[in-house]
Parts: structure tokens; C-alpha cells; sequence
């Protein structure tokens, strides 16, 4: 394990590389033998269950249901509002027949040309098209409205360039997909649900977020509007976390999903639709993380506590095993995810590493001393830090450490980001201070054009305009038009 860790790239030196080999060593994820698709392995699975389990309690807390929809998508259906086809078109993987046949020649199987659809299928890259054709049969009066339905699910996108957790062909997420009758209650429903995000983000993922709108050129394909959570990587880059859009009546118009208001005239059903995905992973990873492995927020971490026995005999860990086995059963009565790892395969140092490797918060280590003396080894992996504590109320202890790590990498990343974005006003200092990997704020004069050319000049994009900040009209960076706030431009994966 020590030459394992040896060999995980330094961040300063290539911090890309930093990023795939933790995936790897730490046995989160890795590559399949499909094309651009990842196996996710147990301890990073793990990971996503927290996650889910956290925010499908915030979705229902808000009055959301899951349900599920086909994976399968008619062609058709795709070709029903514009907008939405024209922004997955290039990214979707088209099923056209539904047979094999062993090949004559006795090579294997072959596709049956007999057994071609009479309409392919896509396979989901979104499930807006499948949702709204089945909500026309759910909705006729007001009185069915609002519907508000969650979706665990699988989706592909054929993405060329694949990274694990940040950008692959097939990726797990939820997606929400709400009708409403009236458009206030709709844009209500998409600013709530972004919000639902960045409370997770900041609460549980302790990963500090701006809020904000995207311009219309980084809008969901299909949506009037699309609000985001912006979060900042340790190389400076912008990751969006998480996405809420209000999609107006354009679904509701495509699908002909209408209903009779309250005062008995027809109406086209307003909509949302917002998704977070198992990127969240990788944002975790590349905001917290360090040279010696993963560093994971207690909340979201699938073991909190580990301790490791240091014994010179199978008597002396008989009596370390009583003495730790009470603690084990009163930190798990508090609710605490807790591993005593006793097997006999693997020296107490590559456990160590090991533990420190996979991010785990607090390691606890009882050896002969401590057992006779009634103390235990605590290291928190935040901060590398070791100290020699009491068993007395050894579980009020560390149950008040679990709560200091994971405010202490709160801490650690919003005054990184703190540090790392700043305002400017003229395009030759946005050019230059842009090669610093910083978020900046600057004004820009709303066109589709001045965006294009500075995406162009500088590879930065438009993150968000935040909804939140300095509000204050200014002159276009660029050409020195007016400008209604300052917007986030960074670089970003």
C-alpha cells in the first residue's frame, strides 16, 4: 500500500492524473470493457447510496414520489420539440433492430436484418420526451395538478471524451420531472429544487456553491430557463453540480398535455424538470481531496470510523477485542458508520494507509499501552492529526469530531474558493488572470456573440449570472456596452 500511495500523482504536478489515479486506487471506480462506460466498484457505490438515501429524503420532505419510465424512447417523440432534439441529437444511441442470429459462417451472431424496427428506439438521454407523453393521460382537470415525480435511472449520452464519475457515456442520476397549472407555481418549483440542491451540496457534500441562472446559450435544450449550482475544484475549475429548469409550457405544447383550470378554460401545463448525478462523485473527489488519497465529508462517508488493534498476541487482542467491540455496538446505537478491522492478513501500517487512502474521517488504533492505560490512538484525516484520548466517553468524542471534520472541510473549501475569485473590469486583465485557474466576475452585455468570443479567446464560459452579489449595472468588459450585473466566468469540466 505504501508503494501504492508512492505512486498517486501530486496534484501540482498533473492534476488531471491526481484525479484518475484516486479513482482507481482508492476502488471507486474504473474503465469497462464498453466504450466510455465505467463500472462503479462497491466502495464507490457506496458512496452514491449516501447520497441518494440523503437527497431522496429531501425530495419526498418536499412533497416528491418516485416512479419509474421506460429506458426506451420512440424516435418520434424526440422529434417533437425542436429546441430539445437539436440539443441531444449528437449524443444519442439509437436501438434499430430487436434480434441476433448465429452467423452462417459460424462466427459467433450477427444482427437478423428481418428483425429491423419499424421505429428505433433511443436510449434515454433524458427522460422529458417519455415523461410528458405519459402525464397527457394523467391530466384533464386542475385537480390533478401539481405532480410532482422523481426518477432514480441510468441515461446515455455518447460523450467522445470520457472521464470517470465526471463525464462517461452511461452515468447514473435522478431526474424530477413536475407539472404544474400555473407558470408561477412551475419557476416556484425550479428556484425550491435548486435550492434542495445546494443545501446537499454545502450541508452534506461540504462543498461550498453560487447560485445563479445560465445564459441562454447553456440552457438545457428545451428550457425557458435553467438555475445551477456552481462549485469550484481544487485546480480552480468550475464543476456544475446540480440543475433545476423551468421548461414553461414547451412540453406541455409538444405532448398536447392539457387540462381545464379553475375557471373552465383550457390550458397547456407548465413544467420543470431538474437532475443530479453521480459527477457529484467526482466533484467530491476534486474538492477535497488530497496526495495521500480521498478526504470525505463524515456525512457522505461510507465508513466514518475505522479501528485498527495493535496486538502482539491472539490473548492481548482478545482483550483489546472486548474493550473495542463496546465501543463498535455504542458508536453504531448513535447512528455511526463504524469498521473494527481485526483480520490477521494485513499489517496494522498498510491498514493505516489503506484507511487514509479511501478518505476514511477518524482512524482509532488500541494497542497494548492504550489497553492497559484505557486510551485509544484517534488520527482525523482531515487534518493528518493524531492524539491520544481517554475511552471515557470515548463516543461523545468523536461523535463532536465527526461534526468539527466535517465543518472544518467546509471551512478548507469555501475560503479556497474565497481566495480564488475575484471582479475585473477590462478584457486584457480577464484574459490574463484567467490563466490562474480563478472564478471571475465581470460584466458582460448579454449577446450570444461577445460570449462566443470570449469562450473562444480564453476557453472560459459563462458559469452563471448569480442570483445573489454584487447587483450593481456596469459596461460590457469587451465592448463597452451596458451591462445588468456582473457575471461568473470560469473554466470548467
Amino acid at each position: 500500500m505504501a508503494k501504492e500511495l508512492k505512486e498517486l500523482t501530486s496534484r501540482s504536478v498533473n492534476y488531471s492524473q491526481w484525479y484518475q489515479d484516486l479513482v482507481i486506487k482508492a476502488e471507486l471506480a474504473e474503465n469497462s470493457a464498453v466504450r466510455g462506460c465505467m463500472v462503479i466498484r462497491p466502495y464507490g457505490y457506496a458512496i452514491w447510496e449516501k447520497m441518494q438515501r440523503v437527497l431522496d429524503d429531501m425530495f419526498k420532505e418536499t412533497g416528491h414520489v418516485n416512479a419509474y419510465f421506460p429506458l426506451l424512447i420512440p424516435k418520434s417523440f424526440l422529434s417533437k420539440e425542436a429546441q430539445h432534439v437539436e440539443g441531444f441529437a449528437k449524443e444519442c444511441a439509437v436501438v434499430t433492430h430487436y434480434r441476433l442470429k448465429n452467423n452462417p459462417d459460424g462466427a459467433g451472431v450477427v444482427v437478423d436484418p428481418a428483425a429491423k424496427l419499424e421505429e428505433e428506439l433511443i436510449i434515454r438521454p433524458t427522460s422529458e420526451t417519455i415523461i410528458w407523453n405519459t402525464y397527457r393521460n394523467w391530466i384533464q382537470s386542475y385537480r390533478d395538478l401539481p405532480i410532482l415525480i422523481n426518477q432514480w435511472a441510468n441515461v446515455m449520452r455518447w460523450e467522445m471524451r470520457t472521464r470517470l464519475f465526471l463525464r462517461t457515456a452511461e452515468f447514473l442520476w435522478q431526474e424530477g420531472h413536475t407539472a404544474h397549472a400555473t407558470r408561477e407555481e412551475a419557476i416556484e418549483e425550479t428556484l425550491k429544487m435548486q435550492g434542495v440542491y445546494a443545501t446537499f451540496a454545502e450541508k452534506y457534500m461540504a462543498m461550498p456553491v453560487i447560485k445563479g441562472v445560465k445564459s441562454e446559450s447553456e440552457r438545457f435544450a428545451g428550457a425557458e430557463d435553467t438555475y445551477t449550482i456552481e462549485a469550484m475544484m481544487q485546480d480552480g475549475k468550475a464543476l456544475q453540480a446540480g440543475t433545476s429548469h423551468f421548461l414553461g409550457q414547451n412540453f406541455g405544447k409538444a405532448f398536447d398535455v392539457t387540462f381545464i383550470d379553475k375557471n373552465g378554460k383550457s390550458e397547456y401545463a407548465w413544467a420543470t424538470s431538474w437532475g443530479l448525478s453521480t459527477r457529484m462523485i467526482g466533484a467530491l473527489i476534486m474538492c477535497h481531496s488530497d496526495d495521500n488519497g480521498l478526504v470525505l465529508p463524515p456525512l457522505l462517508a461510507p465508513i466514518q470510523v475505522v479501528i485498527v488493534p495493535i496486538y502482539k498476541n491472539e490473548e492481548q487482542l482478545a482483550a483489546i477485542s472486548e474493550r473495542v467491540n463496546k465501543i463498535v455496538k455504542n458508536l453504531k446505537a448513535m447512528g455511526i458508520s463504524v469498521k473494527y478491522d481485526d483480520a490477521d492478513n494485513k499489517k496494522p501500517g498498510w491498514k493505516f494507509a489503506e484507511y487514509e487512502l479511501k478518505g476514511v474521517p477518524v482512524r482509532l488504533a488500541m494497542g497494548g499501552r492504550d489497553l492497559e492505560h484505557n486510551t485509544v490512538e484517534v488520527m482525523r484525516r482531515d487534518k493528518l492529526e493524531k492524539e491520544t484520548v481517554s475511552c471515557v466517553k470515548i463516543e461523545e468524542y468523536i461523535k463532536e469530531l465527526l461534526d468539527d471534520i466535517q465543518q472544518n472541510i467546509y471551512q478548507k473549501a469555501y475560503d479556497f474558493r474565497a481566495s480564488h475569485i475575484i471582479s475585473v473590469d477590462s478584457y486584457d486583465e480577464f484574459k490574463e488572470r484567467i490563466e490562474d485557474g480563478l472564478f471571475i466576475l465581470a460584466h458582460w452585455d448579454g449577446t450570444p456573440e461577445t460570449e462566443e468570443l470570449i469562450k473562444n479567446d480564453t476557453k472560459a464560459t459563462i458559469r452563471c449570472i448569480p442570483l445573489e452579489g454584487d447587483k450593481a449595472p456596469g459596461k460590457c468588459m469587451v465592448t463597452g456596452k451596458p451591462s445588468a450585473q456582473r457575471v461568473l466566468f470560469a473554466r470548467a469540466y
